[in-house]
């Protein structure tokens, strides 16, 4: 029993960093998702196409991907809190070198190929330090809670997503429309400075380097003298304590990669994430081409999702904790059916405002449900602790691999189906569809497979 002092300690330590976690994760997502508030203006500047639009996105999407895999290996062994804080200050400098780039581009000083070709180089570079937010995150979900109540951590984390994703269309696109597109790198640069000084103030590495015990002692999942035991053990025939624990890591990291249920997740994220991300993208350009919305109509109408998404993540985690009891397959299930259902009235209901609306609350609701469960919760119940950034990197590399590939396609379709400078969006459409309906559906194969034992 955890005196109170201890407790105490352990309880407010513990809030800091989650509270951290998620917001500056949100603000770190402002300075990845800018770039989809200003792609119509950029369009009708004339400085760059669709298509080269889609290839740039991508090139942030690809590098994530691998970088989310490789970081997420590294980071179950790292100093989680200068492992973010690297990652968001390359992120805000990306951003700041845009936005000049921007300015020079409107100037006439910088040509189309030159622009594009940056671009590419740049946002690849946000990429990959957008990768290392994620994994630091979630490795301190995993240093910092008992299993029994991770789900309803994790349901508050991945509101940070949806924060993100609502500041990015709301704070980004009000910039924009106050100030001219070429403020939107500069805003998001902005908002990820703070999001650093969150991260350096608040986000804890873990208890024992706050000067407490293993959170295995403290949850009560193993007394002090099991943890000291189990540790012994894994020192003998190591070098010393930390060789062992690094030995450790990686045998339980090579039991993830032959897991096969955290590929099938990894399958069903990666289309969900074409989804996701194909609203994200192109939903504003989408209401305002097909549906006679200006930008700023069609940025608020884009944003309301992500803020209801923080209903989704928030109270599904919790739910599967305490009705559920950690089972995460059925509310996914649910989800996934919702998130196709409102992607098609928003794709084929019509102009009224109302409808979109509607539809944007429903697809935030589902998609916060399902960034929290197949975007990394259900992959992380099938393994162990220590290696809980290892099944986060797996899906992560095909969640973003397939979100850049979806920005690719899009562009692609959008370009090779326009009209007179309009763009047709019936393909475009079918296959954003397409990738919502795979994506609840390939998690069925996972049913009848066993998660670790929460108890």
């Amino acid at each position: 029993m955890l005196d109170r002092k201890t407790l105490k300690t352990y309880n407010r330590r513990k809030w800091e960093t989650i509270i951290a976690a998620t917001f500056a994760y949100a603000l770190y997502y402002v300075c990845r998702l800018s770039m989809g508030v200003l792609k119509q203006p950029i369009i009708d500047a004339g400085l760059l196409s669709a298509t080269q639009l889609g290839i740039v996105g991508a090139c942030l999407y690809w590098t994530y991907a691998v970088g989310k895999l490789i970081n997420g290996f590294l980071a179950d062994s790292a100093n989680i809190r200068r492992f973010m804080a690297t990652g968001i200050t390359i992120s805000i400098a990306m951003n700041l070198i845009m936005g000049i780039l921007g300015v020079s581009a409107s100037s006439g000083t910088v040509g189309n190929t030159i622009l594009f070709s940056l671009f590419c180089v740049l946002w690849a570079a946000n990429g990959w330090a957008q990768s290392m937010g994620a994994p630091a995150c979630i490795v301190a979900m995993s240093r910092w809670l008992p299993l029994k109540t991770r789900g309803t951590f994790y349901g508050i984390f991945s509101a940070s997503h949806n924060i993100g994703e609502g500041l990015s269309f709301v704070f980004v696109g009000s910039i924009v429309a106050a100030f001219g597109w070429l403020w939107g790198f500069f805003g998001a640069a902005l908002a990820g400075v703070v999001g650093l000084v969150i991260v350096l103030l608040f986000f804890h590495n873990s208890p024992e380097s706050k000067g407490l015990s293993a959170i295995e002692v403290l949850s009560g999942e193993m007394t002090e003298e099991e943890y000291e035991r189990e540790k012994d053990n894994l020192i003998k025939g190591a070098a010393d304590a930390k060789a062992a624990a690094r030995d450790e890591t990686r045998r339980m990291q090579k039991q993830v990669i032959k897991n096969p249920g955290v590929w099938v997740l990894a399958a069903a994220s990666a289309f969900m994430y074409m989804s996701r991300y194909a609203i994200n993208e192109w939903g504003t350009i989408f209401l305002q081409e097909t549906k006679g919305y200006d930008l700023a109509e069609a940025a608020t109408i884009i944003g309301i999702n992500p803020v209801f998404g923080i209903i989704g993540t928030v109270v599904s985690g919790w739910l599967s904790d305490v009705l559920f009891k950690g089972d995460r397959r059925y509310p996914a299930f649910v989800a996934g059916l919702l998130e196709s259902i409102a992607l098609a009235l928003f794709l084929y209901g019509g102009p009224a405002k109302w409808v979109n609306i509607l539809a944007m609350v429903l697809f935030g609701i589902a998609i916060g449900v399902l960034i929290s469960f197949l975007g990394g919760l259900m992959a992380i119940d099938l393994v162990s602790r220590k290696a809980s950034g290892a099944a986060l990197g797996i899906v992560g590399v095909a969640s973003y691999a397939a979100a850049g590939l979806q920005n690719i396609i899009t562009g692609v379709l959008m370009d090779t189906n326009a009209t007179a400078g309009a763009h047709d969006f019936t393909y475009v459409s079918m296959f954003w569809l397409g990738a919502a309906i795979i994506s609840f559906l390939l998690p069925m194969l996972n049913w009848k497979r066993k998660q670790q034992v929460i108890a």
